[in-house]
């Protein structure tokens, strides 16, 4: 019986090896091969038969949703189930990808469950789910932690923070943040009725929520955060997405990412506020510049005043 066949397509390698782990954990009988962009898979689907894209959108060379588009234009792949794994999770991102052709749409962070749920549900449809099911499973390393057992085999990371609680349980999907001028996107203003966040402030997508950040400092590689603590803690290695606001047009870029360390701002064991090492894993020149020009007009807090 030949194995079922899914291509994963993302510019940053660490979500590549965040849906593949997970993959593999779940479905031990899969083939998986990956591509760096939008071209990459374009080759790969020529030259071999996938059962399923799971693809970015923001990605250089070729974006997802001109690789969907091509992949529906192909006899041969008008059918295939092609999952949209991305960041733009706004509506009218949601509506183009629908038009275009898109069999599911995942939204950036997700966790295990929610990315193995849109991967059975397409399988099912093209009559691949039993023939991926017919192996033994590993459904309960799959889901531990979601992202943090995806990296660490299922062992937990330390949080270097003093005396804090363990993480809660992974609350309900995060909704989608509306649409603020995205980095491709024409930069737009901030509706009226809405908080509008000054420089150096953003919003921290994270599996449990959204929480409000400011950026303390920021380069090419990371940003500096200061979150509010909440009874739900942040972890060590979780996918994450940043939005950064930043000018008096309320230009947003939205950047993949995941948390490289978390330590307490104050020095207590009960401290209010936790800072966190936001590390980017988005290759997309344009985002880069994007943060190039950040970092030349200084926009960045220097300094941070707990309860300001």
């Amino acid at each position: 019986m030949s194995k079922v066949s899914v291509l994963v397509v993302d510019d940053a390698s660490f979500i590549r090896d965040l849906v593949k782990k997970c993959l593999r954990n779940y479905f031990p009988g899969v083939r998986i091969e990956d591509a760096v962009n939008g071209k990459k898979a374009q080759a790969l689907l020529a030259r071999e038969a996938f059962d399923l894209v799971l693809c970015d959108w923001e990605m250089p060379e070729m974006s997802g949703l001109e690789l969907l588009t091509w992949c529906r234009q192909q006899d041969n792949l008008k059918g295939m189930p092609f999952v949209m794994v991305t960041s733009r999770g706004d509506k009218e991102n949601v509506v183009q990808a629908i038009q275009a052709g898109v069999s599911g749409y995942v939204s950036k962070p997700f966790t295990n469950e929610q990315l193995l749920t849109k991967v059975k549900q397409a399988l099912h449809k093209v009559g691949k789910l039993d023939k991926i099911m017919s192996a033994p499973t590993k459904a309960n390393s799959a889901f531990g932690n979601d992202s943090l057992s995806a990296l660490t085999g299922g062992k937990a990371a330390q949080v270097a923070t003093a005396s804090t609680p363990a993480p809660a349980p992974a609350a309900a999907p995060v909704a989608a943040a509306p649409a603020r001028g995205l980095l491709n996107n024409p930069p737009v203003k901030a509706p009226a009725a809405a908080p509008t966040a000054g420089r150096g402030q953003g919003q921290l997508r994270l599996s449990s929520g959204i929480q409000q950040c400011v950026i303390k400092a920021l380069t090419l590689k990371e940003a500096l955060l200061v979150v509010k603590r909440t009874d739900t803690l942040p972890q060590v290695l979780e996918s994450s997405v940043l939005d950064m606001e930043q000018g008096d047009n309320a230009e947003t870029a939205r950047l993949n990412g995941y948390l490289h360390a978390i330590v307490a701002h104050e020095q207590s064991p009960d401290s209010e506020w936790l800072q966190l090492t936001f590390r980017f894993v988005d290759k997309d020149p344009q985002k880069l510049d994007y943060i190039s020009r950040l970092i030349a007009r200084g926009t960045a807090q220097k300094h941070f005043v707990p309860g300001a």
